[in-house]
């Protein structure tokens, strides 16, 4: 062997397997208007420029942050309906994925749960960790509805973690609330079950995080991301028992939370910055609303699937046709078929740019 082939053959077996997580921004290339990865088209709050901030004096870049921020964590509390201690701060929802898996996942024992179509990063983080994946798919004929029943039959005593994501990504849909409930309820002492609510911002029912304190067994994952357009700052809140809080914080990385992003989100969450959140999304909502409709209408769309997020699931005849006439206008869209055949999601983006993906459409 060559001496880098006798330093791969030390690297553990599943992670050379491993099919990484293909991100919207690794898929696309090029284009002018991205509509690809579920973006908020605007920053709703005025994110702080950490280099004036730095050169104001008001960020200390020579000190390491708090672990925690004590200050960002009773915001949060106060923004999400819970108390201070059933918090934890990760770099977006993403890091309390990999948490949930670390913690509660023997490498080579147990195993994970979801529901396809769904988020690609639990299966990438079940891999990671060595922790088999048992998938029970959504129903596509009611709308990728939940199956209670078809979960809970699948449970093994091995399967420690169910990650639901309500509103589902890709599909747009919320899982129904009593199903989910019913799931927790029947696991706990089980398993626990992650609720990912990344998108619940845009679907106008509130969290599940209120039900928490009944069933210890049940964690949210919700993000700054969406609503509030911080994507690019990746603050997300993990939410769960005072006790699994305290596990959580044994296993997650040092200063999750860098001082600029502390700052970003503590100005997003300011009395203005929660006015200018809920403004962003009524305008996402109604475009979602329009955009919709008149998708509907036009004839390379075979179906428009219901959404409670801040993106539509639409069925055409050729995904591969269609994402070519939108790269071609330099309009980026995300193809979908791996999880739906023939499928593309649209990011719901500014007026323009949605009468942009419509003219597209129109002339395919």
């Amino acid at each position: 062997m060559t001496p880098i082939e006798q330093v791969l053959a030390l690297v553990r077996p599943e992670i050379l397997a491993l099919a990484p997580y293909s991100s919207a921004r690794k898929e696309s290339k090029g284009g002018r208007v991205w509509l690809d990865a579920n973006e908020n088209p605007k920053t709703p709050a005025a994110a702080l420029p950490s280099i004036a901030l730095a050169k104001e004096g008001r960020l200390n870049l020579n000190r390491y942050p708090e672990p925690q921020p004590a200050d960002l964590i009773a915001t949060l509390a106060a923004l999400y309906g819970i108390a201070p201690a059933q918090a934890l701060v990760t770099r977006g929802s993403d890091e309390g994925i990999d948490l949930l898996l670390r913690t509660f996942c023997r490498a080579g024992q147990d195993a994970i749960l979801i529901t396809p179509p769904t988020y690609g990063m639990y299966i990438v983080a079940a891999c990671i960790q060595n922790a088999r994946v048992v998938s029970v798919p959504l129903v596509r004929n009611t709308n990728f509805a939940l199956e209670a029943d078809a979960v809970l039959k699948a449970v093994t005593p091995d399967v420690k973690i169910v990650f639901l994501c309500s509103p589902n990504n890709p599909t747009g849909n919320l899982l129904d609330r009593a199903a989910v409930l019913r799931i927790v309820r029947s696991l706990a002492g089980k398993a626990v079950v992650a609720v990912d609510e990344a998108y619940v911002d845009f679907s106008g029912v509130p969290s599940l995080a209120a039900e928490i304190a009944a069933n210890p067994n049940l964690i949210v994952l919700r993000t700054l991301s969406k609503a509030f357009g911080l994507a690019g700052a990746r603050v997300g809140t993990t939410i769960a028992d005072p006790a699994v809080i305290a596990v959580l914080q044994k296993v997650i990385a040092p200063y999750p939370v860098p001082a600029p992003v502390l700052q970003a989100a503590l100005a997003a969450l300011t009395p203005a910055g929660l006015a200018a959140a809920r403004e962003s999304v009524a305008t996402i909502v109604a475009e979602r609303t329009r955009l919709a409709a008149a998708l509907s209408k036009l004839p390379v769309v075979k179906l428009v699937w219901q959404s409670d997020a801040n993106y539509l699931l639409i069925e055409v005849a050729d995904s591969a046709r269609v994402m070519a006439a939108g790269r071609a206008a330099g309009i980026i869209w995300r193809d979908r078929s791996k999880d739906v055949p023939n499928t593309i999601r649209l990011t719901v983006g500014t007026a323009e740019e949605n009468n942009s993906t419509l003219e597209v459409l129109s002339r395919v």
